[in-house]
């Protein structure tokens, strides 16, 4: 059936032919080695490791995958248009089959299970590169098949978007934001919550209820036919109402068999049954703190459904 539908796509953008390095793209056709994939119309995807040879000549049109590395595209030496193939796949994969929730639904579990057992670890003395090692040995432990990102934060570094691991010994009153994304039987998932280390800083705990305010907005908003800018909007303006209007971000993207295929919060395309996404509000006050929570969703036909289980309440460490 999926096969169908690419060839019905490929037809009407024009495509002669799909060729795929080991991506996302590559797994959604059923590649599952380090060969490429070649997509025809009339027969099976071909692994090959010539897969020029497989273009048919004359071919107008060739969809080329957006990983493509560019001594790959110039090896192959292929004479015709070349367009991402994302051109064709991308709208197959917005939408998932029931099956493909459920996959990803595992992996949101399994991300989802390493933030629990990280409860359970010694922060206190360790530093944030120490706990992000130990965090990635729990992924690959409960079959992590690819590491895309790990965050451990504390104190002040919480207050950056993007603060990667470092020496920064951990202390008693820090607040901790740690986050994990990777890929666990092909599907990605991603999850980020909030610790803090004994209890938590002056006037943190104000600032976090707002991050959750938001994330429930958002969780309401989504519903089939939704824009995705709405859904951020929503949560936004919880943010805003409450006075951290200049320090609130509401990110969000589609998961799946990729960490980022659509649709983003911040694009006004409609949300749909079957789409699954990551929604994750934050706020970021320079040189204090910050907060982010990140959980991976489903659109269902009656709204959202949250594949993370573990509660987003601000944990306290005791140890």
């Amino acid at each position: 059936m999926r096969e169908q539908l690419v060839r019905e796509a490929m037809a009407a953008a024009g495509v002669d032919a799909l060729v795929l390095r080991p991506s996302p793209d590559h797994r959604f056709l059923g590649g599952t080695g380090e060969s490429f994939l070649v997509v025809l119309q009339g027969r099976p995807p071909v692994e090959t490791s010539d897969p020029a040879s497989l273009v048919p000549r004359g071919a107008r049109r060739v969809g080329v995958d957006d990983e493509m590395r560019v001594a790959e595209l110039f090896a192959m030496r292929i004479d015709a248009e070349l367009i991402p193939a994302s051109a064709v796949l991308r709208p197959l994969r917005l939408r998932k089959s029931r099956e493909e929730v459920e996959a990803v639904a595992r992996a949101a579990r399994a991300a989802d299970a390493v933030l629990t057992a990280a409860r359970e670890l010694a922060w206190f003395g360790a530093t944030e590169r120490d706990m992000a090692a130990r965090l990635r040995t729990l992924m690959v432990q409960g079959g992590c098949e690819e590491i895309l990102s790990v965050r451990v934060a504390a104190g002040e570094h919480t207050a950056s978007r993007a603060q990667p691991p470092t020496a920064r010994v951990i202390n008693p009153g820090d607040a901790l934001q740690v986050s994990v994304c990777g890929r666990w039987d092909g599907f990605f998932a991603e999850v980020a919550r909030v610790f803090a280390v004994a209890e938590p800083p002056e006037d943190f705990e104000a600032m976090y209820s707002v991050v959750l305010a938001a994330r429930a907005a958002a969780l309401d908003a989504v519903r089939p036919g939704a824009a995705a800018l709405q859904v951020a909007g929503r949560a936004r303006q919880v943010i805003e109402d409450s006075g951290y209007g200049d320090f609130g971000q509401v990110g969000g993207r589609g998961v799946g068999w990729g960490h980022d295929e659509g649709p983003r919060l911040d694009e006004p395309e409609p949300l749909a049954d079957g789409m699954t996404l990551c929604l994750e509000p934050a706020i970021h006050l320079s040189g204090l703190f910050g907060a982010r929570v990140a959980d991976t969703i489903a659109c269902g036909r009656d709204g959202a459904l949250l594949l993370t289980p573990s509660s987003p309440a601000l944990h306290v460490l005791d140890r």
